[in-house]
């Protein structure tokens, strides 16, 4: 029998296979069935995600278990919704947690993004959920809106609670060096939601993969990272096409759509790792710090991350309302021995 050369075996991998070499490939789905096929080593989840597979008839079941844990535990109407909510998205988690051998992440109501206090108590509700359900705090990754308050928020849920965060809805620079700051375990710049902005704001409607915007935001910040010695790893996020992910092979992480895993999984063309601790060390960025006001005036200077910031806010938050008016109907169902 002919022994494969190197190269030929090579172009046979796939393209996933040769990611999954140089970057941890996460799964960015609420439905976990989707999961299996491509064995990624982690998997996120947010509002958007569990609202499309709550309305699945195969999640049924978790749905109607989230809603009698809810009913159960009492209290007002609003804060037997509330108590749903959190099963609900726990129900996914644990469910996810099955299927994968790293962690889940699980987001905290976008509602209260600009409420540090209030994310935090969400968070270890969150958090209790797992534990009670047998999982450890290592196996779960709390998502929190990167505006200051939850950037603040998750300072504190991993000082003074061990709780790992996971900051999400980033845009720009300042956020990435507040979150670096605040010692958070993992950050999600949105890759194609950048270049979502660019496409609608400026006349440029197309860009190779490594003049993408999306691309240059997370490659400046992986960098920035590495250079300087952060701890808080990058996990590129929101993928419009394979051309971006494959442009940052080498990033910590990279959380992907079922559908452009598929992609990749079929995809034979050399991935070639673009990202490294090594180069980043010799690239040419100073390091800066930033307290409150600096935060918010770098911010508020970069128009794109300040729209994009609010909109995927309003978003998540539109959803979870889409979700609670579901629970509502159902749980008055069940109430009404329907």
């Amino acid at each position: 029998m002919s022994s494969v050369s190197p190269d030929k075996r090579l172009k046979m991998e796939s393209a996933l296979n040769q990611l999954k070499k140089c970057t941890v490939v996460v799964a960015d789905t609420g439905d976990f069935n989707a999961i299996e096929e491509y064995k990624p080593q982690d998997a996120t989840t947010n509002p958007s995600l569990i609202l499309a597979a709550a309305k699945m008839p195969a999640y049924q079941q978790l749905v109607d278990q989230a809603i009698k844990y809810g009913i159960a535990k009492g209290g007002t109407e609003e804060e037997q919704i509330a108590n749903t909510m959190d099963k609900l998205f726990v129900t996914f988690g644990l469910e996810i947690l099955k299927k994968v051998p790293g962690r889940v992440s699980t987001e905290v109501d976008a509602r209260l993004s600009f409420d540090k206090d209030e994310m935090v108590t969400r968070a270890l509700r969150l958090i209790a959920l797992y534990k009670e359900a047998g999982i450890s705090k290592e196996r779960v990754l709390i998502k929190l809106s990167s505006t200051w308050e939850g950037i603040q928020a998750g300072k504190e849920l991993e000082e003074k609670h061990g709780v790992h965060c996971n900051m999400t809805l980033l845009f720009s620079f300042a956020q990435a060096v507040a979150c670096a700051e605040a010692n958070v375990t993992l950050i999600s710049p949105f890759v194609g939601r950048i270049f979502d902005w660019y496409k609608e704001n400026t006349d440029r409607k197309s860009y190779e993969p490594h003049e993408d915007p999306g691309v240059v935001s997370v490659t400046k910040i992986y960098n920035y990272y590495k250079k300087f010695g952060y701890s808080t790893v990058v996990m590129g996020a929101s993928f419009r096409n394979t051309g971006q992910v494959k442009a940052l092979a080498g990033c910590d992480l990279l959380t992907i759509s079922p559908g452009l895993l598929a992609e990749l999984s079929k995809d034979h063309s050399t991935v070639t790792e673009t990202l490294n601790a090594d180069t980043a060390k010799a690239c040419d960025l100073e390091k800066i710090h930033l307290d409150e006001a600096a935060f918010r005036w770098q911010h508020n200077e970069d128009r794109m991350a300040v729209e994009k910031l609010s909109d995927g806010i309003r978003k998540f938050a539109a959803d979870a309302v889409k979700l609670e008016s579901m629970i509502k109907e159902k749980m008055l169902s069940v109430k009404n021995g329907q």
